[in-house]
């Protein structure tokens, strides 16, 4: 790793040249880090906008499940099953799938190691339990708190290692040469008071883009604002987006920004919106659906067929609840909520029935 100051047009830019530029200080960006430091290459540098400032460190809900391939009870597993659901599931190409499935238990294990203290049983088979689209019990969890637990010990191997981290150095692009080939980054030194010297420029043979930050693409994202991301400075690189389905209409609290939980959902709220000013309230979802079993039934799935699948539309499916939202916020420029206070009313029910629930697909 070399250092030198540059001086174009009145900027006094450092110039940091290095092998491998890690952007990002997520479970993603460090595990890249720990791992090719592991490989033994050691000419690496991590730019972070804040250091432990990612989803990683600070999310909830659905960052707490880990998936690997089953390693508990009777039910048999291998690399090609798994990699045909990943696959299967409509939003990853096939050989990222076969990679992902053949390097899950190394990557599982690896944080084992490190720490994490994911759940087993007496005789050391590692628990795990289905979730969506999922025909193995693929899932686990170390509780609440999974992927702060792995950003907790990613983080310490790295410090062990002593690689050299840049803290408040946002990357805002990333630079190509006439081939169209990365060949290096430019930053902002958020901490440089002194505009003049506050860029930092990179020359790299290889950058690894671990940031994540998907809601960021979104004009309205159920993303907590602390959660940003970079994914477009890859755009602005020229790099094809594929497969961009990780989304939710927005459900999302109107202060603090916790998205759509599962469990939240299956205690089946009331679904209504109202004008901008909170008034002339509606249970929007009743005139789409043709009775009260339906409209439950539709809205406890939606708790766990959260990603929006457009086979899951026809039928009074759970991702009819999507396009609904959609329309009521984007087309009716209303506001909506789940009114958690009150249950879901049909017509002239306004009790909850369970009795009238669907009990053969719940």
């Amino acid at each position: 790793m070399g250092n030198e100051l540059l001086h174009i047009d009145g900027f006094e830019i450092k110039c940091i040249s290095v092998n491998t530029l890690i952007i990002g200080s997520g479970a993603a960006a460090l595990n890249a880090a720990v791992s090719l430091h592991s490989f033994g290459q050691h000419d690496l540098v991590i730019a972070t906008t804040k250091w432990g400032g990612g989803t990683s460190n600070n999310a909830g809900s659905d960052k707490q499940t880990y998936y690997k391939l089953s390693l508990s009870g009777t039910q048999s597993d291998s690399v090609p099953e798994m990699a045909a659901d990943l696959f299967n599931g409509k939003c990853m190409h096939g050989d990222i799938a076969l990679c992902e499935a053949q390097g899950s238990v190394r990557a599982f294990m690896n944080l084992v190691i490190l720490g994490v203290k994911f759940p087993h049983d007496r005789f050391g088979a590692w628990a795990g339990y289905k979730t969506d689209y999922d025909t193995r019990s693929r899932a686990t969890s170390a509780g609440p708190y999974t992927s702060k637990r792995m950003f907790e010990a990613l983080s310490g191997e790295v410090k062990r290692h002593k690689i050299r981290i840049l803290d408040r150095h946002q990357v805002i692009s990333l630079l190509t040469d006439n081939k169209s080939r990365v060949i290096g980054a430019l930053a902002i030194n958020i901490k440089e008071k002194d505009p003049v010297k506050a860029f930092v420029l990179f020359n790299c043979e290889n950058i690894f883009l671990g940031t994540g930050g998907p809601g960021g693409i979104y004009e309205t994202t159920v993303y907590p604002v602390s959660q940003t991301g970079s994914i477009g400075v890859a755009f602005e690189a020229g790099a094809s987006g594929q497969n961009l389905t990780e989304s939710q209409f927005g459900i999302a609290s109107v202060k603090f920004r916790w998205n759509l939980s599962g469990s939240y959902q299956q205690a089946i709220p009331a679904y209504i919106s109202t004008d901008k000013l909170g008034n002339d309230r509606k249970e929007f979802l009743n005139q789409f659906f043709p009775d009260y079993r339906s409209l439950t039934k539709a809205i406890f799935l939606k708790g766990y067929q959260w990603p929006f699948d457009p086979g899951k539309i026809e039928g009074y499916g759970s991702s009819l609840i999507d396009l609904l939202v959609y329309r009521e916020i984007k087309e009716k420029k209303r506001r909506v909520f789940l009114d958690y206070t009150s249950n879901p009313s049909f017509g002239k029910i306004s009790d909850f029935l369970p009795d009238e629930l669907d009990r053969k697909n719940l």
